[in-house]
C-alpha cells in the first residue's frame, strides 16, 4: 500500500471523515487484482484506489456503506467469481476465481475535551486518558493547563473564544468528541455552553447543582440559546452514584460518556 495513499486517508479522517479501507487478503484463480489492493469508501460512495473495478468493486461499495449505516468496525468477506465455485457469479462477472477482503472502518479518534483543569477536570483526564480515549484540557490558568499539571494528554490555554476559531482549531468538538464542563466558576461554565452550541459534539456534560442550573439556563436563554439544545446537555453531568472526591465523580462521569457511547440506558 502507497504510503501517500495511506497519509491522505490519515488526514482526511482526523479533519473528521470517516469511511472503510477494503483491502484485498487473498485471492484464488482468475480475478481482477492481487492479494494487496486496497479502496477507500466515503460514506456518500465515493472511492480512492480500486479493488479491479466490475460487479466485485461494486459490491465491496455495497458491503462498505452498509457498514457505515450499522456503525459496524470490522468485517471479512469472500466474493466468488465463478460459477464453478461455491455460491453464484455475480451478475456480469466474467472471471472465474475467488478474492477474501478485509473491510475496516477509520472514524476520527474518540477524545474528551475537559473544560477546567482544576481538581475534577484533573481526575478526569486521568481517567479518560486510562479508558482509551484522546484528552485534550483547557483552563484560562496556564499554571493549571500544563504537561506538568495534566501529564495525560494535550493541554491548552489560551481566550475561551480561541478554541472556536476554526483557522487556530479546526476539527474541535465534532461528532467523535465528548465535551465536559467543569470550570471554575459558573460564567465560565456558562460561556462554554453558549460556545459550544451547534457544534455537533456527542456529549455535553455540565457540573452544578440543580440550582445552579436553572440560574445558567436562564442567562443562556436571554442570551439567544436554544431551550432545546439546553435540554440535550446532561446535567448534572455523571450517573447518580452519590459521587463525592474527585476521583469518584470523575469515575461516574467517564462511565456516564461510555453509555452514551456505547447507546447503553443509563
Amino acid at each position: 500500500m502507497k504510503i501517500s495513499f495511506m497519509e491522505d486517508i490519515t488526514r482526511e479522517v482526523r479533519d473528521g471523515g470517516r469511511g472503510v479501507l477494503c483491502l484485498l487478503i487473498e485471492q484464488e484463480g482468475s480475478t481482477p487484482r492481487r492479494e494487496g489492493a486496497y479502496m477507500w469508501v466515503r460514506p456518500g460512495g465515493g472511492i480512492d484506489g480500486t479493488l479491479g473495478g466490475g460487479p466485485m468493486e461494486h459490491a465491496c461499495v455495497k458491503e462498505a456503506m452498509d457498514m457505515l449505516a450499522e456503525n459496524a468496525e470490522v468485517r471479512v468477506k469472500e466474493f466468488n467469481l465463478g460459477a464453478g465455485l461455491s455460491g453464484k457469479c455475480p451478475e456480469g462477472a466474467v472471471c472465474g476465481g475467488r478474492s477474501r477482503v478485509y473491510f475496516e472502518t477509520l472514524t476520527p479518534d474518540e477524545e474528551i475535551f475537559i473544560f477546567g483543569a482544576g481538581h475534577v477536570g484533573k481526575a478526569l483526564a486521568r481517567s479518560a486518558d486510562a479508558a482509551g480515549f484522546r484528552v485534550t484540557v483547557w483552563d484560562e490558568r496556564a499554571e493549571y493547563a500544563n504537561a506538568e499539571n495534566i501529564p495525560w494528554g494535550k493541554t491548552l490555554s489560551c481566550p475561551m473564544e480561541d478554541l472556536f476559531d476554526s483557522e487556530k482549531h479546526a476539527g474541535l468538538f465534532g461528532p467523535g468528541t465528548y465535551v465536559v464542563v467543569v470550570t471554575r466558576g459558573h460564567e465560565l461554565d456558562a460561556e462554554a455552553m453558549r460556545l459550544l452550541e451547534g457544534r455537533g459534539a456527542a456529549y455535553i456534560g455540565v457540573i452544578g447543582s440543580r440550582a445552579k442550573i436553572a440560574f445558567v439556563d436562564k442567562q443562556l436563554r436571554e442570551r439567544g440559546v436554544s431551550a432545546e439544545y439546553l435540554a440535550s446537555i446532561h446535567r448534572p453531568v455523571g450517573l447518580p452514584i452519590r459521587a463525592e472526591t474527585p476521583e469518584e465523580i470523575a469515575i461516574s462521569i467517564l462511565a456516564e460518556i461510555i453509555a452514551v457511547k456505547r447507546g447503553a440506558k443509563t
